[in-house]
């Protein structure tokens, strides 16, 4: 395969992260390009333990129905879910000590601020779209036609499922049972979009409606996290 053919895979991957990170500067969200970047780094890596729980849980059932759900939620959906939840919480603890950050690890004794949540939330949906650009493109490779499909909907599921890994990553310790919540819900939805994806006819436009509602949902908690922000710093001002 040319170079530059994989180069093209990898900027067409690259878009909807583009789009991300000019929002979040022309809305003047406090994430550097530096965290930025470093976070996308971090989600693409979370690909390679998702490979391996995968192979590990490669299990053959005699029952089909049986076998299908354990393929897309489990599979599938848990391993990607819970490697990102790792490489998340190596994330923020590296950001605690060595980045100039305040995003850390809560404790049971002190409980994240609204501000570390929601960017932590952004975190994730940065962490899910770097998974899925390294995703989109080795399957590109294979069959260039599942790109404009993946670059749109899964890179979306990605987005939106990485959002609740993040903020369940940063809430783990203060909140074990609400993290908890967010990990299963993640899982859930990818898993049922997974699910609809393989099953021809109607139930795909049912995948769809499930991948842009919970990437516009990700998007307004990101956005109403950072303008109670700015409206707790108005109010506080002299």
């Amino acid at each position: 395969m040319p170079a530059w053919f994989i180069v093209l895979l990898i900027f067409i991957s690259s878009l909807p992260l583009i789009a991300v990170f000019i929002w979040f500067k022309l809305a003047k969200y406090q994430f550097s390009i530096y965290r930025f970047l470093f976070t996308l780094l971090a989600g693409a890596t979370a690909v390679f333990p998702a490979i391996i729980l995968q192979r590990l849980l490669d299990f053959s059932f005699y029952n089909s129905r049986a076998a299908i759900f354990f393929h897309h939620f489990i599979n599938t959906a848990l391993t990607e879910e819970l490697s990102r939840l790792l490489v998340l919480l190596v994330l923020f603890w590296i950001s605690a000590r060595i980045l100039d950050d305040r995003l850390s690890i809560s404790t049971r004794n002190q409980p994240p601020s609204l501000k570390i949540i929601k960017k932590a939330t952004a975190s994730g949906l940065i962490a899910g779209l770097g998974f899925a650009l390294l995703e989109n493109a080795v399957y590109a490779a294979s069959d260039i036609n599942v790109l404009p499909f993946r670059i749109i909907l899964t890179t979306a599921i990605h987005g939106a499922c990485g959002s609740r890994i993040g903020a369940a990553a940063v809430t783990i310790r203060s909140n074990p049972v609400r993290a908890t919540m967010r990990i299963l819900t993640a899982t859930a939805i990818h898993g049922i979009y997974n699910l609809l994806v393989d099953i021809p006819g109607i139930s795909q436009i049912t995948a769809i409606l499930i991948a842009v509602s919970a990437f516009l949902t990700t998007i307004l908690t990101i956005r109403g996290g950072w303008l109670g922000e700015n409206s707790e710093n108005l109010q506080n001002s002299p």
